[in-house]
């Protein structure tokens, strides 16, 4: 094989990359290891631990060294189906941000359009704003929409002349606005809610953001901070010198509390509290202390310096080089694991009558990028209304963020009202008026200081440029928190999902068995078939998941449930190639080469259909990476990066082994004597039988239209919208008499469904289906526990819950129609760039819809019957796609021995029928072996892989079966039929057929 030194390097330089990027997994499980053996399950002591943990360096490389922060984010990411935790979709709502920019008009046709926008918003694909100009136009025809726009704020965007069409471009950008602003404040929100590996998408082309938070446990919270309105505010500021008093008194009272619990150390704490000034707390504080010093030095400043041992005064360097405290409104700086500390100690009941009512104390919104593990603390002036803030962000109109004339350094350009404007005079007028101790104004959202520029002068007319030490993320950033406070509009959850802990684990545990037990079959299989090449696919094997996990962890994909499910797929999946190098080499070897030539050989003739099948099915994992969501994504990923390690596995690595073996003269077998000639001379009448069994496949899809119209689906809350909860009790239930009691509680018909073992059920209910708010939530979790707790003397638990709203379901099903159509036109198009053929193409896509028409028959057919769940959800949808590209990857193969038949000259004059029925033949044995192991894992899956996927793994596990059906008795015998009967020239398809009619037994 050429390039072989090249591959050899390749290799060692992938296996290098991932196992770099699999041991920051490692590392961090060794440290939360020694977290939960130190807190003894005590979570708030392992917590603590973590947060001590989170700037140290825990992983040394010598030329480079990762905090646990930092080694976290590298890990592999374990997906809420796994770990527990929490998943919302936050809706934006655009129906709010039209009616506030038109200052919430009273006029009656105005609001009749809003709402009827937002009911067919429901429904529809198109925007909410297109949606409300359609119907405003529709009930006012001869009205203006610029009468309602154009205010004073919207004035330098819509006038009175404004046309509809300006009218309605001005509100897709607000709304465009209004979706990345959210965003943005979302994101910081989820960023302070300190949960490790958050996961925030912003939707595109939808008003929708999806949040995961991986081991939360605390919905209520969260969802009171995702749903709270932005709140964006100015405060005047204190120097840093008019502070610092304050806090020496408010460590002293520390100290006092300390040296009270700790009698012991009074008289060293007494004495060195003594001997303690000014000078010499900047000097051991503000310059900074020995890294080197002593874990008794740390104690003793601990206990005489408790606020100043985990709060840094803010200092710099005066004349002669002595420190002194810096001027401006920062007043201190923590380490990110030691600012709960420093709440604590604020919050003190003693330190709060210390710290006067018009003091308060403020985080910054992150580390600064020049100390990137410490917050700095603020200290802002309480001098508007209500001791509040000086003025209200709503009265910006605009931010942008430009760039400074004079130095090109990046800055941001602030725009306000009138009213703003005359307030922000007078403001800036006092903070600038002492020209030797100018002020800074804070900017503040939601609590936090995202900025505090220094005033330099009065500013007249309400156009601010701020500049500072930014960079040009900064800027944007920065620009978007003020335009939080001009587009007034709240995000709402509309669709939510909480997985419990104990659920994580239990799907951790199904998946890694199936996982396991799958790649044991599959080895198993593959030497038991193959004899010595079995061992060598069985190395490609291995270094397949190897790398597949590796390369996971290098692009920071978070792993699902259903990733696993792409796991065991894969490799099912990934001895294809091998598979149909293997048939290759047995067919060169049975016509009388050398093994060395056989091998040769059998690579280079089966690289056609090995690059044809992977790519198909590549396609279709691109297609639902695209159109699905959430647990899919994470599917999708997978099998798509399978796919490549797949390749890279099967051809590089067998072939290197293989020339190794060669060259150490082994005698290399790829069958057993039983398994030699197995399927190898098959001559089979598929072609000739053809119309019988079209016969039988059109009256099964008959009968089964018949099925669905009576019977019809059980969708998932996904796709229908509604509630669903996954309950368990400790004792065996009567599901009829569970179901009858939550029927009689909600007053109307509730899902109930036995869900896996250990008397699980899951329970689906559309009560209060069209209300997403928490009032909402909470009556049907009441009413839930009322009708589950009727069952006198069996105590339950609600492990999991799912909320999906009416639009989001709608849109779901819409993306899974899309997904569906468009895997078929892009394979269909795919094949006819491949053959040139278009009877190709339809050959290839009429047995893919044959065969999604299939399992939807039998997911209707045996709902209710088999015991577990069929609903039709996201996960069903991605079986579905499966199965499509598994059925491609199948006829593939088919097709390219046809062509490879075809373009034979002693084959130019032959009857087609033969030349299709001789490739059908040809490839069976490829076709069953894989098709077995491909089942093989498939059924692990679907035995050990949990109730979660027991549905998805059921309908690709079906859908294997009948692709490989369809694939053979359907696909290659419609090139019969779509092409004619009579004989083909691979080379000139229009040349006069001399061939017989009758067939020639092949």
């Amino acid at each position: 094989m050429q390039g072989t030194g090249l591959i050899k390097f390749l290799v060692v330089v992938v296996t290098i990359a991932c196992l770099y990027s699999l041991s920051f997994t490692f590392v961090t499980r060794k440290v939360e290891r020694d977290a939960a053996a130190y807190a003894q399950g005590d979570m708030a002591k392992e917590k603590a631990y973590l947060d001590s943990m989170a700037g140290e360096v825990v992983y040394n490389l010598g030329v480079a060294k990762y905090t646990y922060r930092e080694a976290k984010g590298q890990e592999i990411a374990l997906g809420l189906d796994l770990k527990g935790g929490m998943n919302v979709t936050m809706e934006v709502s655009l129906q709010e941000l039209v009616r506030n920019l038109a200052n919430n008009p009273k006029d009656e046709n105005f609001n009749k359009a809003l709402e009827n926008a937002n009911i067919q918003s429901r429904s529809s694909q198109n925007n909410y704003v297109s949606l409300f100009v359609d119907e405003f136009q529709k009930l006012s025809p001869n009205v203006s929409l610029a009468g309602f726009f154009a205010t004073k704020d919207n004035a330098a965007y819509v006038n009175a002349n404004s046309s509809n069409a300006e009218v309605a471009s001005f509100l897709q950008r607000e709304a465009g606005n209004a979706i990345d602003n959210s965003f943005k404040v979302l994101r910081t929100r989820i960023d302070k809610f300190g949960v490790a590996s958050p996961n925030i998408q912003l939707q595109q082309g939808t008003n929708r953001i999806l949040i995961e938070l991986p081991g939360v446990n605390d919905e209520d919270r969260v969802r009171k901070l995702l749903q709270g309105s932005a709140k964006l505010e100015f405060w005047e500021t204190y120097d840093n010198m008019e502070i610092y008093p304050m806090l020496e008194n408010v460590n002293s009272a520390l100290a006092s509390t300390v040296r009270e619990t700790k009698k012991e150390t009074a008289t060293t704490a007494d004495s060195a509290a003594a001997d303690s000034t000014d000078a010499g707390l900047l000097a051991a504080l503000g310059a900074g202390q020995d890294s080197t010093a002593t874990d008794s030095s740390e104690s003793q400043l601990a206990l005489q310096n408790p606020l100043f041992n985990v709060l840094r005064p803010a200092t710099g360097l005066g004349p002669n080089n002595q420190p002194m405290l810096a001027p401006g409104p920062i007043v201190g700086y923590a380490q990110l694991r030691d600012t709960a500390k420093v709440n604590d100690f604020l919050a003190d009941p003693a330190v709060q009558q210390i710290i006067p009512a018009n003091v308060k104390l403020l985080w910054s919104v992150k580390p600064s990028p020049r100390t990137p593990e410490q917050l700095e603390l603020y200290a802002v002036k309480p001098t508007g209304v209500e001791a509040g803030p000086v003025l209200a962000g709503n009265v910006i109109t605009d931010a942008k963020d430009d760039f400074d004339p004079q130095s090109n350094s990046p800055m941001v350009t602030m725009y306000m009202n009138s009213e703003g404007a005359r307030e922000w005079r007078r403001i800036t007028a006092s903070a600038s008026a002492d020209p030797n101790n100018k002020r800074a104004i804070a900017i503040v959202l939601d609590g936090v200081v995202y900025s505090a520029p220094t005033v330099q002068g009065e500013i007249p007319n309400g156009v601010s440029q701020i500049t500072g030490n930014f960079t040009i993320e900064d800027t944007k950033d920065l620009a978007n928190v003020l335009k939080a406070g001009r587009l007034p509009t709240t995000a709402k959850i509309v669709e939510e999902a909480i997985v419990g802990p104990t659920l994580g684990q239990a799907a951790i545990d199904a998946g890694i068995n199936s996982a396991i037990i799958g790649l044991a079959i599959v080895l198993i299989f593959m030497i038991f078939y193959y004899n010595r090449g079995g061992w060598v696919a069985n190395i490609a094997v291995i270094f397949n998941v190897f790398f597949l996990m590796g390369v996971m962890a290098s692009l920071n994909a978070v792993l699902t449930l259903p990733g696993i499910a792409g796991i065991v797929l894969t490799l099912g999946t990934a001895v294809d190639a091998n598979v149909l190098i293997y048939e290759r080499i047995r067919e060169e070897l049975s016509i009388g080469k050398s093994i060395r030539q056989a091998i040769a050989d059998g690579y280079k003739h089966a690289m056609p259909s090995i690059l044809d099948s992977q790519i198909t099915t590549f396609l279709v994992g691109v297609i639902l990476f695209f159109f699905g969501s959430g647990p899919i994504l994470g599917f999708a990923t997978t099998l798509m990066i399978g796919i490549i390690t797949s390749l890279f596995t099967a051809i590089f690595i067998t072939r290197i082994i293989f020339d190794w073996m060669l060259n150490k003269g082994w005698n290399i077998k790829v069958s057993y004597p039983w398994s030699a000639n197995t399927l190898q001379n098959a001559n089979f009448a598929f072609v000739q039988n053809r119309k019988k069994i079209y016969l039988a496949s059109a009256l099964f899809i008959v009968i089964g239209f018949i099925v669905i119209f009576v019977k019809g689906f059980s969708l998932g809350v996904d796709f229908q919208g509604g509630r669903t909860y996954t309950v368990r009790y400790d004792q065996a239930i009567d599901l009829e008499e569970v179901r009858e009691n939550l029927n009689e509680t909600f007053g109307l018909t509730t899902e109930v469904k036995i869900y896996g073992a250990d008397n699980q059920i899951r329970v689906t209910t559309t009560y209060h289906i069209d209300d997403t708010d928490d009032a909402a939530d909470a009556e049907v979790l009441a009413k839930l526990n009322e009708g589950l707790s009727k069952i006198d003397g069996n105590s339950y638990e609600i492990l999991s819950s799912q909320k999906v709203g009416p639009t989001i379901a709608n849109d779901i099903k819409s993306r899974a129609v899309y997904a569906g159509i468009f895997s078929v036109l892009v394979i269909a198009l795919y094949i006819l760039i491949r053959f040139h053929k278009w009877q190709y193409s339809l050959a290839a896509a009429i047995p893919t819809i044959h065969d999604a028409l299939v399992i939807l028959i039998l997911f209707s057919l045996l709902d209710g019957i088999v015991p577990f769940s069929l609903d039709i959800d996201q996960h069903f949808v991605a079986a579905i796609l499966t199965v499509i590209a598994y059925s491609v990857n199948d006829t593939v193969v088919v097709f390219d021995r046809l062509r490879e038949y075809l373009g034979m000259p002693r084959r130019k004059n032959e009857y087609i029928g033969d030349t299709v029925n001789l490739a059908i033949n040809r490839t069976l044995s490829r076709t069953i072996v894989t098709s077995l192991t491909v089942i093989f894992v498939m059924a692990i899956l679907f035995i050990f892989g949990g109730e979660v996927i027991r549905g998805f793994s059921f309908a690709i596990l079906v859908g294997i079966v009948v692709a490989t059906y369809s694939s053979v008795c359907l696909a290659a015998p419609l090139i019969v039929d779509l092409q004619g009967k009579k004989p083909v020239d691979a080379t000139a398809p229009d040349a006069e057929s001399k061939a017989k009619l009758n067939p020639v037994k092949a």
